[in-house]
C-alpha cells in the first residue's frame, strides 16, 4: 500500500514539475502571440502552445523549435524570446510584416542552434549579444535592413558553420580578433562567408584568412570594401567559391591566389585592379571566370587560359588584352561562354573546326579584329560589331550586327498532359491539376554554367527538389521552374512553384515545412548551382482571420504558480521517502538500462557483447518516431540485411537507419561487426556512425546520411550528376584512402570484404566514403596476415583466390577495388550479359596504341579521350589489383600512391577533398549537421547479392 502510495505521490510531483515549466514557456509563448498579427489560428489562448501549435515544437514540456516561415507575420519579435532557453530552431523567415530590431534578448538562447531570418522586415543594428549564443551553427540574416557595424562578437560562436548576413545595409570594416577583441579570423571552423550587397568599407584584412581556416565560400561581392587583395587569401585552400567583384579594390592580383586550386568560381570584376592580368594555371578545376573591367596592363591574351579544362565561363570584357586570340581556346571541352569585348584583341579569329559542342556564345565586340577564317560556317551566337573587319563597305554578315533579343524563357512543361483550364487564382501544374502553389524565388549565387537555356539542367534541378520534398514527407505532388534569367549581381534567379498533393491548397503544416526545407538549406540542389538563398512569399491559407489576438491577462497563471509552490513543499518530502524506499530497485533498473546490451545473448549467433567507443544508443520509440513509424515513405532502400529509412533527428540531422530483419541471426553479426568497427574508426572516406538501438528485439544502425547517393548511380546515370575524368579520379582516390586508413591505420586491421560501387557513397562535394561494414573482418593480434572465414562477398567483386582458399587478406579488398576502378571507366556492371570486365578489358587493351586501345569500352560521358591525361596508368594500375593472386597485387598504400600521381599529372591537388563545388553542407568536420539530404538509398542495399556458399 505505501509503495503504491509513493508512486502515485511521485507521479504527482513529476507532472508537477512539468506543468511548472509548461507555464513558464505557455507566459512566453502567449506573450509572443500577442505581439504578433495574423499568428495561426490553433494558437488559442487557453490552450498549450505545446499540444500542437502550428509551427511549434517542444521537448519535456518545453518549446524547442519555432519555425514560422510565410505565415505572413506582423509585429516586433520582443524580449520574451529570450526567456524561451530550451529553444534551439528559431525560423521567422518571409515574413516582412515582422519589423523593428533584433532584440538583445536573443542571446540568452545558450541552445540556439539555427538562427533563420530570412527577409523579414528586420532594422537596427545587431546586437553584440549574438556572440553569446555558443551553440549555434547556422545564422542566416541576410534580406533584412541591418545596419551598423557587424558585431565583432560573432566571432566567440567557434562552432558557426554557416554566417549570411548578406542583402542588408550593414557598414563599418571587417573585423577581425585583436588582443581580448574578438573577431571573424577566429571563425576556422566556418565554412560559408555571405556578406554580398551591403555598403561595408575598408580594407579586407589580412589577418582575416589562416592556413587553419576551412572556408567554402567566401561572397563579399556588391560592397565598398577598398585597398588590396590579401595576399594571406591563398592560405584558404579548401575555397570552391570567391566573389570580391562589384567593390573598390586595387593594387594587383596576389600570386597566391593560384595557390587555390580546389576553386570554381572566381569573381573579381568591377574593381579597380592593377598590375599584369594575374596568372590563374594552377586552377585546373576552375568552371567560371569573371575578371572584366579591371584596368590591368595591357598584356597578351593568356596562354593559360586553355589549360582550364574545366571552363564553362570566361568573362574578360575591358581587362586591356592584346594580340590574336588562340584558336585552342574554344575547344576547351565544356565552354559554353566567353566575353573579351572592349580589349584590344587583333589578327584573324579562329574558332576552330573541333570547337567545344557546348559553346553558345562568343562576345568580341570593340577589339581589332580584321578577318574571320570560319567567315561562312559557324553556329554559335557571334558578335563582332565595331571590329574593323565589320567596317569594310559593305559587309552584311550577322556577327556585324548586336544580337535582339538573347533572353532565353524557360518553363517546366506539362507532363504528358493537357494543361487544365483554371479559374480562382489557381494554376495548372505540370501534372495537369489547378491548384494554388506556394511560390518564390531561388537565387543561385555562383552557378558555375552561363548556357541559360539548357533544359537538361533544369529538369535535374526540379526533380531533385521534387524528390527531397517528398522524401521530406511533405505533401508536394508537382515542383514548377520558370523564367531562369541573371540579375545585376550576376546571380541566377528562377522562379519557384510548388504544387500540394492531395487537396488544391497547402494547409499551414505544408507551408511551414516547405519554408523550412528552403530556408534551412535542407534541400541542396546539385553541385552546378552552387550556393544558393530562396525569397517565399506570403500563401493565403483563406482561413478566415488568424488571431492578432487580444490581451489576455496572465493571473491565473500566477495564482496558480504560487499555490503550486506551497504543494511543492509537500510534494518533494513525499517524493524524498518514497525515493529512499525505492534505492536499491532504481539501482538495479539504472545498471539495466544504462547498459544497451544488458540483454543480449551470445547464444543466438550474434557473438559476445560488442565493445564500442562512443557510439549513441538509441531506444526503439525514439527510431520509430524520427522515421515517422518506419513508413514507406521513409524507406530507401533494401538488402539482405533488412530495409534502411530516412530519418530525421530532433536537431534537424537527418540520418540514414539499418533495421534488421526480425530474428535474423546473420543480420546479428552484421549488427555487431558494423556497430564495433565503426564506433573506433573515424576517417573523412569512410561513413560515420552515428548510433545504434538494440532494444525490443531490434537491432538498427543508424548513419550519417549521405547526400548525393552511391557511385554504382552517379556512373549509371541515375543520379543525374556528370562524372567527367576529374572527378572520377578523386572519387578513387577518396575511396582508396578509406580503404587504406582500414588496412593501415586501424588496429587491428581491417578487412572491408564487400568493396562495390554500391558500397561507395559521394556526399555533397562528391567525397568518396565507404560505407557498409556488415560483412568486415578484424585481423586480430595473433594473426595479421589473413583470417580463415566463410566465403561472402559479392559476385563480380570477389577475389578469386580468396573465393577458392577461404584465406581473406587485405588483398582481397585491393581486388574488388580493382573491379571498382575498371567500373569508374567503363560504366559497365562487373558481370553484365555474361561478360566479366576485368576480362573483357584485358582482351580489349593494345599497350602499342592510344589510350590502349580502349575506347569502345571507355564511358563517353567521362570527357574527351584526348584530355585524359593518364589514363593508360589508371587502366595498369587497376589490372594490377585484379591479378589472380595476392602476391602480385599492390597494397592500398601503394594504389593511393599511383592515383596521387595521375592527378597531379592532371594538375589536380591530391590533397583537395572535393571532387565538385559545393551545393549544400554535410555532416562530420567540414559538413554542416542539420541539413543532409538525399534522394538515393543508402550504402547500396538495394542492390547487394551476398555470396554465402555453404
Amino acid at each position: 500500500m505505501d509503495a503504491k502510495i509513493g508512486q502515485l505521490l511521485l507521479i504527482i510531483f513529476i507532472q508537477f514539475l512539468l506543468a511548472t515549466s509548461q507555464n513558464n514557456d505557455f507566459t512566453y509563448m502567449k506573450a509572443l502571440k500577442d505581439a504578433w498579427q495574423n499568428t495561426p489560428p490553433n494558437w488559442d489562448d487557453n490552450s498549450d502552445p505545446c499540444s500542437g501549435w502550428d509551427g511549434i515544437r517542444c521537448t519535456n514540456g518545453r518549446v524547442t523549435s519555432i519555425t514560422l516561415a510565410s505565415m505572413n507575420l506582423r509585429g516586433a519579435l520582443t524580449g520574451d524570446i529570450g526567456q524561451l532557453t530550451e529553444l534551439q530552431i528559431l525560423d521567422l523567415s518571409y515574413n516582412k510584416g515582422l519589423t523593428g530590431s533584433l532584440t538583445p534578448a536573443i542571446g540568452n538562447l545558450k541552445k540556439l542552434t539555427n538562427l533563420i531570418l530570412v527577409n523579414c522586415g528586420f532594422t537596427g543594428p545587431l546586437p553584440d549579444t549574438l556572440g553569446n549564443l555558443e551553440n549555434l551553427i547556422y545564422m542566416s540574416l541576410n534580406s533584412n535592413g541591418f545596419s551598423g557595424p557587424i558585431p565583432p562578437s560573432i566571432g566567440n560562436i567557434k562552432n558557426l558553420y554557416w554566417l549570411d548576413l548578406a542583402d542588408n545595409r550593414l557598414s563599418g570594416s571587417i573585423p577581425v580578433s585583436a588582443g581580448t577583441t574578438p573577431g571573424l579570423d577566429m571563425l576556422i571552423n566556418a565554412k560559408h562567408f555571405h556578406f554580398g550587397g551591403n555598403m561595408l568599407t575598408g580594407p579586407l584584412p589580412q589577418r582575416l584568412f589562416s592556413s587553419n581556416m576551412t572556408l567554402l565560400h567566401l561572397l563579399f561581392e556588391n560592397n565598398q570594401l577598398a585597398g588590396p587583395i590579401p595576399s594571406s587569401l591563398g592560405l584558404v585552400t579548401s575555397l570552391e567559391v570567391v566573389r570580391l567583384d562589384r567593390n573598390l579594390l586595387t593594387g594587383n592580383v596576389p600570386r597566391s591566389i593560384n595557390s587555390l586550386t580546389g576553386l570554381f568560381e572566381l569573381f573579381l570584376s568591377n574593381n579597380r585592379l592593377t598590375g599584369p592580368v594575374p596568372n590563374l594555371n594552377q586552377l585546373n578545376v576552375l568552371n567560371y571566370l569573371d575578371l572584366s573591367n579591371n584596368t590591368f596592363d595591357p598584356s597578351p591574351v593568356p596562354s593559360w587560359f586553355s589549360t582550364l579544362q574545366s571552363l564553362t565561363t570566361l568573362n574578360m570584357y575591358s581587362t586591356n588584352l592584346v594580340g590574336e586570340l588562340p584558336s585552342a581556346l574554344f575547344s576547351i571541352p565544356q565552354l559554353q561562354n566567353v566575353d573579351l569585348s572592349y580589349n584590344g584583341i587583333n589578327g584573324t579569329l579562329d574558332i576552330g573546326t573541333s570547337h567545344s559542342n557546348q559553346l553558345q556564345r562568343v562576345n568580341l565586340q570593340n577589339n581589332q579584329i580584321g578577318d574571320f577564317t570560319q567567315r561562312n560556317q559557324y553556329t554559335i551566337e557571334l558578335i563582332l560589331v565595331a571590329n574593323p573587319i565589320c567596317t569594310e563597305t559593305g559587309v552584311t554578315d550577322k556577327f556585324c550586327s548586336l544580337p535582339t533579343n538573347t533572353t532565353t524563357s524557360y518553363s517546366t512543361p506539362p507532363s504528358n498532359c493537357a494543361p487544365a483550364s483554371c479559374g480562382n487564382g489557381q494554376v495548372s501544374s505540370p501534372n495537369c491539376k489547378c491548384s494554388y502553389p506556394y511560390v518564390g524565388n531561388l537565387f543561385f549565387r555562383a552557378p558555375s554554367f552561363s548556357d541559360l537555356g539548357n533544359s537538361t539542367i533544369y529538369d535535374s534541378l526540379r526533380n531533385s527538389m521534387l524528390s527531397s520534398f517528398q522524401l521530406s514527407q511533405l505533401p508536394v505532388d508537382a515542383v514548377s521552374l520558370r523564367n531562369p534569367t541573371k540579375n545585376t549581381d550576376d546571380y541566377l534567379v528562377i522562379n519557384l512553384q510548388v504544387f500540394p498533393s492531395g487537396d488544391d491548397r497547402f494547409n499551414r503544416t505544408g507551408i511551414l515545412g516547405l519554408g523550412f526545407s528552403l530556408s534551412n538549406q535542407t534541400f541542396k540542389p546539385s553541385s552546378d548551382f552552387g550556393p544558393y538563398f530562396f525569397i517565399g512569399e506570403n500563401y493565403d491559407f483563406l482561413q478566415g482571420t488568424s488571431g492578432a489576438g487580444h490581451k489576455s491577462s496572465n493571473t491565473g497563471v500566477i495564482i496558480g504558480a504560487v499555490v503550486g509552490g506551497c504543494v511543492l513543499v509537500v510534494l518533494l518530502v513525499l517524493a524524498g521517502i518514497y525515493a529512499l524506499r525505492q534505492k536499491g530497485r532504481a539501482e538495479r533498473a539504472t545498471h539495466e538500462s544504462s547498459s544497451p546490451f544488458a540483454l543480449w545473448d551470445e547464444n543466438n549467433g550474434s557473438g559476445a557483447v560488442p565493445q564500442l567507443k562512443g557510439a549513441k544508443a538509441f531506444s526503439f520509440e525514439e527510431l520509430n518516431k524520427y522515421t515517422n513509424n518506419f513508413s514507406e515513405m521513409n524507406s530507401i532502400g533494401t538488402g539482405g540485411y533488412g530495409m534502411v529509412y530516412r530519418g530525421s533527428l530532433p536537431n534537424g540531422q537527418l540520418v540514414a537507419i539499418k533495421r534488421a530483419k526480425q530474428g535474423s541471426t546473420q543480420g546479428g553479426l552484421e549488427f555487431k561487426t558494423e556497430i564495433e568497427l565503426l564506433s573506433r574508426v573515424h576517417h573523412k572516406n569512410l561513413v560515420s556512425l552515428v548510433g545504434f538501438c538494440f532494444d525490443q528485439g531490434e537491432q538498427m544502425l543508424v548513419y550519417e546520411y549521405i547526400v548525393n547517393g552511391t557511385v554504382k548511380d552517379s556512373i549509371s546515370g541515375r543520379s543525374g550528376i556528370r562524372l567527367d575524368w576529374m572527378r572520377r579520379l578523386r572519387i578513387a582516390l577518396g575511396a582508396a584512402k578509406g580503404l587504406q586508413y582500414l588496412h593501415d591505420l586501424a588496429d587491428p586491421p581491417i578487412i572491408h570484404r564487400d568493396v562495390k560501387t554500391n558500397n561507395i557513397l559521394l556526399d555533397e562535394r562528391l567525397v568518396a566514403k565507404v560505407a557498409d561494414f556488415g560483412l568486415s573482418k578484424s585481423l586480430g593480434d595473433a594473426n595479421r596476415t589473413h583470417v580463415t572465414t566463410q566465403v561472402k562477398g559479392t559476385m563480380g567483386y570477389m577475389d578469386p583466390e580468396y573465393y577458392m582458399t577461404q584465406q581473406l587478406t587485405e588483398k582481397s579488398d585491393v581486388y574488388s577495388f580493382g573491379v571498382v576502378l575498371l567500373e569508374l571507366i567503363t560504366a559497365r556492371n562487373p558481370i553484365e550479359k555474361g561478360k566479366y570486365i576485368v576480362r573483357e578489358v584485358r582482351q580489349a587493351m593494345d599497350k602499342s596504341k592510344e589510350l590502349y586501345n580502349l575506347h569502345e569500352v571507355l564511358d563517353p560521358t567521362i570527357g574527351l579521350t584526348s584530355q585524359l591525361k593518364g589514363l593508360e596508368r589508371f587502366v595498369d594500375v587497376a589490372l594490377q589489383c585484379v591479378e589472380e593472386t595476392g602476391d602480385k597485387r599492390p597494397t592500398m598504400s601503394d594504389v593511393v600512391k599511383e592515383i596521387d600521381s595521375i592527378m597531379e599529372l592532371n594538375g589536380l591537388n591530391p590533397n583537395a577533398e572535393s571532387a565538385s563545388n559545393s551545393a549544400g553542407y554535410t555532416s562530420k568536420g567540414s559538413e554542416h549537421p542539420y541539413t543532409n539530404d538525399s534522394l538515393f538509398a543508402y550504402s547500396g542495399e538495394h542492390f547487394s547479392q551476398k555470396l554465402d556458399p555453404k
